[in-house]
């Protein structure tokens, strides 16, 4: 086949997998980080309700990330084996469920059990999704592709945010309370989207019938040819990749990335909220809307950049720093809502911008065999840090004052750029073909 044959079959199944891929996986993560987050506002109402202090709030977000940190790399195994399809759905209809089931506790320790359900039902999730883009897109395109799928996050609470506060202040039927409401309609669509998952998502290019056979195999010789020649390991010899220093260096330095991530996603709807105490439920979610509509753009212009000039490092230490500033403005003007909004979108920016590159960089010092845990073991020890997160601003933070917590966050960011700064990663090659569809063009 000649060159220009060849590139035109390469750019063809680009645009089908992209088309075809992104979507669905893009969806599950959307529904999945609002099920994650959307206890941030449904606290505004069950605060009253069933007597949940700031502190309380801290723990009921955070004990999530407990459980989950145990079942990431066992979901990964698993997915390995069984197939994303099968095991991607599993995995949104159980939180679905769950999510839904949320809406009915009665008490604190019926919150904290159903938070706990929650992670371990979605454990796996994102370095399953992870892991499912290193078949479909070469190394080159990887950036922007994890650029689309985190682009989740951002949609996630942008629809969150929106959605919560005028369910809050609108749907009480049935006489339930609307917090009860924001769980059960947000926790439904899950449901769904598994069984969509179980019906349209292929497990391997070979298997997609939405690409011909030239065009699975293409892409298939053109991922294999990224990874060095390997023999098939163990249980036993997968897990050795834990011992590696730079996987668990760069685990440690996404964990404090992570603090300061979960601490603004989950604090964000209070801290709004004593910018002016006038403001109702659905005021502050569409001003909660804000900072995230921002970060997205930000998010897929950083991808961009990071893609054509295949520089990673660089760009996630500016964005920790950028972040951390934010954070830090918005402590000042707390009492000024323009400026900090203007400080939220700095951090949304910053937290949201900076994993695109961070997993590009993370995904270039694994083998392919390694891929499934080393992925997965960054994600799980990261995960600790929307414990600690949430957790210490909660204990931290007055009941009229939640600022006084955003000193923890700021640190950590601080931390992540430092220590990533010392981190040695070779420069990928630019992208090759177009652009995946929903990534910045």
């Amino acid at each position: 086949m000649s060159d220009a044959a060849d590139g035109e079959l390469g750019r063809r199944t680009v645009r089908k997998v992209s088309s075809r891929i992104l979507p669905i996986v893009g969806l599950l993560y959307v529904f999945n980080y609002m099920d994650r987050a959307n206890i941030s506002y449904a606290q505004l109402g069950m605060q009253h309700e069933l007597a949940i202090t700031t502190a309380t709030f801290g723990v009921a977000a955070s004990i999530f990330f407990l459980v989950y940190v145990l079942f990431e790399i066992p979901s990964n195994m698993i997915m390995k084996r069984v197939g994303a399809r099968l095991w991607l759905a599993r995995i949104a209809i159980t939180w679905g469920l769950v999510t839904v089931l949320t809406g009915f506790v009665q008490n604190v320790p019926q919150l904290y059990g159903a938070r706990i359900l929650l992670g371990i039902a979605e454990a796996g999730l994102f370095p399953g999704l992870l892991l499912y883009m290193t078949m479909w897109f070469r190394t080159g395109e990887r950036g922007r592709a994890i650029a689309a799928l985190a682009l989740a996050q951002p949609i996630a609470m942008v629809l969150g945010s929106l959605t919560g506060g005028f369910i809050l202040d609108h749907v009480q039927w049935f006489g339930l309370s609307g917090w009860r409401w924001v769980f059960i309609l947000q926790g439904a669509p899950a449901l769904l989207l598994g069984a969509l998952t179980l019906l349209y998502l292929p497990n391997l290019p070979s298997q997609a019938r939405f690409l011909t056979k030239a065009e699975s195999a293409w892409l298939e010789r053109e991922i294999s040819a990224e990874y060095r020649s390997e023999e098939p390991e163990t249980f036993l010899g997968q897990l050795r990749i834990l011992k590696d220093r730079k996987v668990l260096y760069l685990a440690v330095a996404n964990l404090f990335a992570a603090c300061g991530l979960y601490g603004f996603t989950f604090f964000l709807p209070q801290i709004i909220s004593q910018l002016d105490p006038s403001y109702s439920a659905t005021n502050i979610g569409v001003l909660g809307a804000v900072p995230f509509l921002v970060g997205a753009v930000g998010m897929l212009l950083v991808a961009r950049n990071s893609d054509r000039t295949g520089e990673r490092r660089g760009h996630v230490v500016a964005l920790m720093l950028l972040a951390a500033a934010g954070l830090a403005g918005t402590i000042w003007f707390r009492q000024d809502p323009v400026p900090a909004l203007v400080c939220l979108s700095m951090v949304a920016v910053g937290v949201l911008g900076y994993m695109a590159p961070y997993w590009a960089m993370a995904a270039r010092v694994l083998s392919r065999e390694h891929t499934a845990v080393g992925l997965a073991a960054i994600n799980s020890i990261a995960a600790l840090g929307g414990f600690l997160g949430p957790y210490v601003i909660g204990i931290n933070a007055g009941e009229g004052n939640v600022s006084l917590g955003l000193y923890f966050p700021i640190g950590c960011l601080v931390v992540c750029a430092a220590m990533l700064l010392a981190v040695r990663v070779p420069r990928d090659e630019a992208a090759r073909t177009v652009v995946p569809a929903g990534a910045a063009e």
